[in-house]
This record gives structure tokens, C-alpha cells and sequence, in this order.
């Protein structure tokens, strides 16, 4: 197809697809002459995926090039993969990381982890935002909801063992590196909607 039916079958604006295609982030197609190129439906996928990191997933267009760059990369293992969606989705390093609070907050953070016997990076961007939220509720006086924390970890790794598991059973490369990307970004905004609308229901139960 040409890159106006690209353009067209994906709902992406014309100017979007050719400012990906300059950055890189979507392949060129196949020459066909001066200014014609043909487009396939891998062009199709990928456009949809990017267009679906940056929607709903909120990625700027730099941690998608991160993010497609270590996907497109065949010897990069699907474990490393799922790191370097994680620090896409993490966000800029706040300004007051080195707070006695903060750390404090940090230290505690990683016992979180080490409890349940977690094997993950001791400089993963995870933690550093596990100890944001820490550190803030105990200067807004909110420490009960720390309380919180080993249901929450018990909750998040009977789902992550899902999601690893699901993404792990499909047979080719192509569809567990996608599985990854899409589970990690996308996932998360799933499971932050699903969180709200429960909140919701609850409230409406419980709040008198």
C-alpha cells in the first residue's frame, strides 16, 4: 500500500506517519521509485503499536525509539526487553533523591522486596518509585497507608506470574518480544483503570 492508504487504514495523520518515519520509529518501505515507497502490513502493526505506546501507554516518542530499539534488536533476551520497558514507563528522576527521608524510604523499599524473595536489580527505576510513594505519604502523615504495602506486593506477583506466563506461551519471538512491550506498558494502564473503577464501586459500598 502506499503510505496515503498507510495513513488512511490506521487512522494515523499523514504529516504522523512521516515524522515517525523520519525518526526512525517506523521502517521505511519498499522503494518503488522517485518518492514511492510500498508499505505492508508489518508497517501497519508496527505504526499501531507505537500509536498504542504513545495513547495509552503515555511514552514520549524517545522511550518508544528506546523501546522499539531493543524489540527490532534479535539477541536482546525477552527478560532484558522487559527492563528496558520499565525504565521507558519510569519516568524523569526526581530532584530530591538524596533526602534522609528519601533514602530512609529507599532502605525500606528494598526490605519490601527482599522480603518476598524478589530477584530484581538493585538500581531498578521500580524501586526508586516504590520509594517516592513511601517517602511522600510519611511527610503527608499518611504512614497507615504503608499498611498497605505486603498485600499489595502479595497482589502484584500472583498477577505478574500471569502475565510472565501468558507471554512466555507463545511460540514465536516476534509475539513474546511484542508481549512484553504491550504487557508492560499497556497492562499497566489497564490495571490502573481496573484499580479506579473498583475504588469506585467500593467507595459507593462501604462510604456511608
Amino acid at each position: 500500500m502506499k503510505i496515503s492508504e498507510l495513513s488512511r487504514v490506521s487512522g494515523v495523520p499523514l504529516p504522523t506517519v512521516k515524522y515517525y518515519l523520519r525518526e526512525g520509529l517506523l521502517p521505511a518501505g519498499r522503494p518503488l521509485g522517485r518518492n514511492q515507497a510500498d508499505y505492508h502490513e508489518a508497517h501497519l502493526r508496527r505504526l499501531r503499536l507505537i500509536r498504542a505506546l504513545i495513547d495509552v501507554g503515555g511514552l514520549s516518542v524517545a522511550g518508544v525509539r528506546q523501546v522499539l530499539g531493543a524489540v527490532d534488536d534479535d539477541v536482546v533476551p525477552g527478560h532484558h526487553l522487559l527492563g528496558t520497558a520499565h525504565e521507558a514507563i519510569a519516568g524523569v528522576s526526581r530532584a530530591d533523591r538524596s533526602t534522609a527521608g528519601w533514602l530512609a524510604a529507599r532502605a525500606e523499599a528494598a526490605r519490601v522486596v527482599a522480603a518476598r524473595g524478589w530477584r530484581v536489580h538493585e538500581r531498578a527505576h521500580a524501586l526508586d518509585q516504590l520509594a517516592d510513594a513511601i517517602a511522600a505519604l510519611r511527610e503527608l502523615g499518611q504512614e497507615d497507608m504503608l499498611t498497605l504495602l505486603d498485600g499489595y506486593a502479595e497482589a502484584t506477583e500472583r498477577l505478574a506470574r500471569q502475565e510472565v506466563g501468558l507471554v512466555l506461551a507463545r511460540g514465536d519471538r516476534a509475539g513474546m518480544v511484542e508481549g512484553v512491550v504491550t504487557g508492560t506498558v499497556l497492562g499497566e494502564a489497564m490495571l490502573t483503570a481496573l484499580r479506579r473503577l473498583a475504588q469506585e464501586h467500593t467507595s459507593a459500598t462501604m462510604a456511608p
